[in-house]
């Protein structure tokens, strides 16, 4: 019988030789991830099952990102409860505020290969299937399970394919694909199933690229984004860790697979419009004047992002009445861009440029937007509220998009 990527990683991970969609298995974590803001009622939920000491401490991931460095008291007393629970725990993979975003930094730092399973609690740790490994996001109570037992129930998911063909046009981006994909399932197109991405055009994609398209599964429902492992990605980890890994691939007549092509040579540049993830446009039908434009997340933080930015914002200012916040994905990204001088371009440009966090994604940080106020993100999620007042609005787009439209004061195209 044949089986999707996602049953045979779920299968080793639970210790059988073959599991079936619909399926409830027991599986064994390989990755356990929580951050400042819900790893406080995890350690909460952990301490009253009464169990002294956490299953595995090299095995959990604790980053600060959300809210750092601490912008209020809560967040200041989540910190040092998080704190508290590393030191008494011997956490050994701590960052503090200046690692950068959960999602970025744990396949930066080497946490993430091929065939693994991984739980976070943030529903974008799907993220991480970019490198072929099944990562799905998880409640904080859940994680109070992982802490104690190192073990998970799953409802093994169906599978659905993304086969993307086609040379993507100047100034179309992996951003614009994910986006348009969204658009053409919905945000309800593929509940609770796993969510692959191949053909030549996401095997033509750089890591970086990849990690978009699985970081966005969960906008149309998904329980995972996975992209299958090749010489990149391997390429990609062998500097950062010396972990076992175990590649897998779908064979692609399995029962529980719904296979859709794709041709992406004709794709414009795209933008979600408000409220919903799912209510996509070309950029060139959204005519649209901004106040803000946020430039980071865990979606489009990365160097690729800050490059593709830097080249259209060099020798030009973002737009009077427009502020631009450009917030690199982690330390090391910010340090890349500084070698290359895309910091300096976006200083000279009249953009703040921050810490490596977070930022305005999340609605609970800096750079939060007014009522009344229009926003245009390089982020995931446009939902009312989401970036500050519900009085706001929230547009989705590229970073090459978002670069244009602050200089321009409108949503625009990349010229």
């Amino acid at each position: 019988m044949s089986y999707t990527m996602s049953e045979k990683i779920l299968a080793k991970s639970s210790n059988k030789n073959k599991v079936e969609s619909g399926e409830i298995v027991m599986a064994d974590i390989d990755i356990a991830m929580t951050h400042d803001l819900t790893g406080p009622l995890s350690v909460q939920e952990f301490k009253k099952i009464g169990i002294e000491k956490v299953w595995d401490n090299k095995k959990i991931v604790i980053p600060f990102d959300h809210q750092v460095p601490a912008d209020s008291l809560d967040a200041a007393d989540n910190h040092i409860a998080m704190r508290e629970f590393v030191k008494e725990q011997n956490i050994e993979s701590f960052y503090d505020v200046n690692a950068g975003v959960c999602h970025q930094i744990l396949p930066e730092l080497g946490h993430v290969v091929p065939g693994e399973l991984i739980v976070g609690t943030d529903s974008h740790t799907c993220t991480h299937g970019a490198l072929g490994a099944f990562a799905t996001g998880i409640g904080s109570t859940d994680m109070a399970m992982v802490f104690a037992k190192g073990k998970l129930w799953f409802k093994v998911p169906e599978t659905l394919r993304f086969n993307i063909t086609g040379d993507l046009r100047k100034n179309v981006f992996a951003k614009d694909v994910i986006l348009n994909l969204i658009g053409l399932v919905g945000a309800d197109g593929a509940t609770y199933r796993a969510v692959e991405y191949a053909g030549d055009t996401v095997s033509q994609m750089s890591i970086s690229d990849r990690m978009v398209l699985s970081n966005m599964a969960i906008e149309m429902g998904g329980k995972t984004g996975l992209v299958e492992a090749d010489s990149k990605t391997l390429d990609y980890i062998k500097n950062r860790t010396n972990k076992a890994y175990e590649i897998f691939k779908t064979d692609l007549d399995a029962p529980s697979l719904e296979i859709i092509d794709v041709d992406v040579s004709d794709l414009e540049p795209q933008v979600a419009c408000p409220h919903n993830v799912d209510n996509v446009k070309p950029v060139s039908e959204v005519d649209t004047e901004i106040d803000q434009v946020f430039l980071g997340s865990c979606t489009n933080g990365r160097l690729d992002d800050l490059r593709d930015a830097a080249k259209i914002l060099k020798g030009n200012k973002v737009a009077k009445g427009v502020r631009m916040l450009v917030i690199p994905a982690s330390k090391e990204v910010y340090t890349k861009a500084l070698d290359e001088g895309l910091i300096k371009i976006f200083v000279d440009a009249d953009c703040l440029v921050t810490n490596p966090c977070c930022g305005p994604c999340l609605g609970g940080h800096v750079g939060l937007i007014g009522p009344g106020e229009v926003s245009l993100s390089t982020s995931n999620r446009n939902f009312k509220g989401r970036q500050g007042s519900p009085d706001g609005k929230v547009y989705l787009s590229s970073a090459a998009v978002a670069a244009a439209s602050a200089i321009n004061g409108r949503i625009s195209l990349p010229e």
